[in-house]
């Protein structure tokens, strides 16, 4: 353990980054089959398939939320243990794992009971249609049962990574999603379930992975142990925490405020292609992102590690090849996305209408993905370095102040006004990006420089 805990501070950051991204960039990959492996199955149901993809489709926002929730607590909790260690005081870091914990089952508790008492009244606002609100109540009635269980696995998750631990993290992900794989056809096509069996499967499967995650916290192999003396929540521990973890709540549950904007534009000017497709383009999307975030995810303990021992050079030196990479991989997934849009569209549906709307959707939604790698490298880093200010502001700028009135105002300005709603997408990041850009460079130079 004190090995693991000392190479974040002495190996080489090319091995190191390769050690502990590799493992994070496999689990996000299998994470990414875990979130739409549903959508695939449901896709392919016979004779509904399109409409019941759609009617899941309207749950997304609420299932980003759940897990926006999630990240409140990891992406704050984790840095920050991992700073504490770097610091070499980790009767704290215990304190914020045990606090953090405490903090999710409450959060789970409430969530729980809201969506099984309002389920139905939030999808209808978020976009579903008469067409497609009993598929999508069908599979959030299951769904919410298993909130609990999705908070732990991801909330938990990141402080198992955060100490080194990859591999654990990875294989965290390969257990619930090869159980969901295969729960996914027994349920939905062996016990005709349609998608009352996806969400089932789901729920089940994020249950394996708590376990598995619960049983490593309080083991012996980890370093930062979960002990029911450390499950009080410290407010002067736990409270910087959860204002760290704004930054990614921020982003992922505007998501959710940004899928029913986009929905409830596209019903209007589609119909229920084009809210199907919007289906389909979140799961491009996200089959895009997950594997950098996993690279950035890779990088955090290191960066939050070195900048707790105030060691500035191996902060700098882990931003530049975090940077590095993530441009790589962007610009390489971008290309082969618009090289081979129908091939993606044809994995969540046979439907050839579907299919063909997709397409031309699909190009324009992800038009600009290639930078993306900038936005993704400066954020981590923030969070890396503690500066929850900064991280806020990009998350806030990008969704709130740009996209949002962009998916109204660009429909507006084009003939296409359906392919004006996809369009917003690639406006808001162009300009998001430049500025990321142009606050981190400002912002890091001062971080660096108070070491």
């Amino acid at each position: 353990m004190e090995e693991n805990k000392s190479m974040l501070g002495t190996e080489p950051i090319g091995k190191l980054l390769f050690k502990l991204a590799v493992p994070t960039v496999v689990a996000q990959l299998i994470n990414m089959l875990y979130n739409i492996v549903d959508r695939i199955y449901i896709g392919h149901m016979p004779g509904d398939g399109s409409l019941a993809l759609t009617g899941v489709g309207v749950c997304m926002p609420i299932i980003m939320i759940v897990s926006a929730f999630g990240a409140l607590i990891s992406s704050g909790g984790a840095p920050r243990a991992s700073i504490y260690m770097g610091k070499a005081d980790n009767e704290s870091a215990e304190k914020i794992l045990g606090g953090c914990f405490t903090l999710q089952l409450i959060i789970s508790a409430v969530l729980t009971t809201v969506l099984l008492v309002w389920n139905e009244d939030l999808l209808l606002m978020f976009g579903a249609s008469k067409n497609t609100i009993g598929y999508a109540t069908d599979y959030m009635n299951i769904y919410a049962v298993g909130t609990v269980f999705v908070q732990i696995t991801l909330g938990m998750g990141a402080f198992v990574t955060a100490q080194g631990f990859a591999k654990v993290g990875m294989m965290t992900v390969i257990i619930g999603a090869v159980s969901n794989i295969i729960l996914d056809p027994i349920f939905i096509f062996g016990c005709k379930m349609g998608v009352k069996g996806a969400a089932l499967a789901t729920i089940l499967s994020q249950a394996v992975s708590c376990i598995w995650v619960l049983v490593f916290l309080f083991g012996k192999k980890t370093h930062l142990k979960l002990k029911r003396s450390n499950m009080k929540i410290d407010r002067k521990l736990v409270f910087p925490c959860v204002a760290l973890g704004l930054s990614a709540f921020i982003m992922q549950s505007s998501e959710s405020v940004i899928s029913v904007c986009f929905n409830s534009s596209l019903l209007k000017y589609g119909g229920d292609i084009a809210v199907g497709a919007m289906t389909i383009l979140t799961s491009v999307m996200q089959f895009a992102m997950l594997p950098m975030q996993g690279i950035a995810q890779g990088a955090q303990p290191i960066s939050s590690y070195n900048y707790g021992a105030k060691n500035a050079d191996r902060v700098k030196k882990t931003f530049k090849l975090l940077l590095t990479t993530c441009l790589i991989y962007s610009f390489a997934i971008w290309a082969i996305i618009m090289a081979f849009p129908a091939t993606f569209a044809g994995i969540f549906t046979p439907d050839a209408a579907l299919i063909e709307f997709t397409v031309k959707a699909l190009r324009i939604y992800c038009s600009v993905l290639c930078i993306f790698g900038i936005q993704i490298a400066c954020q981590m880093t923030f969070v890396s370095t503690g500066n929850a200010p900064c991280s806020i502001i990009v998350a806030i700028v990008r969704k709130f102040i740009l996209l949002l009135p962009l998916i109204y105002l660009v429909p507006q300005l084009v003939s296409d006004k359906t392919m004006g709603v996809y369009l917003a997408e690639p406006v808001a990041d162009v300009i998001a990006v430049t500025f990321t850009a142009i606050l981190f460079a400002v912002q890091f130079k001062k971080s660096l420089k108070s070491l």
